[in-house]
């Protein structure tokens, strides 16, 4: 079976962030009243598995070996709807 997975990867809260301390300051300037922006990134995949917990599973995996850094950051993986 085919599974979607979207896994999500963010600094680490201890981890400085320039980005998202620029767009942080750029916002306030425009007005908004907003705070501690955080810059991350979405990667999207198709998995081949026998079920929704192997494909989770492959998807941590992957996160952990490459699509994701865990010494400086965090990531989820979730299965979607296709």
């Amino acid at each position: 079976m085919t599974f979607d997975l979207i896994v999500n990867v963010a600094w680490k809260e201890e981890i400085l962030d320039p980005a998202g301390q620029s767009t942080t300051k750029v916002l306030q300037q425009m007005g908004y009243a907003v705070d501690n922006v955080r810059i991350g990134k979405q990667i999207r995949l198709q998995v081949e598995a026998q079920d929704q917990d192997r494909a989770l599973e492959a998807g941590r995996e992957m996160a952990k070996r490459l699509l994701a850094n865990p010494v400086m950051e965090t990531y989820t993986v979730q299965v979607v709807e296709a």
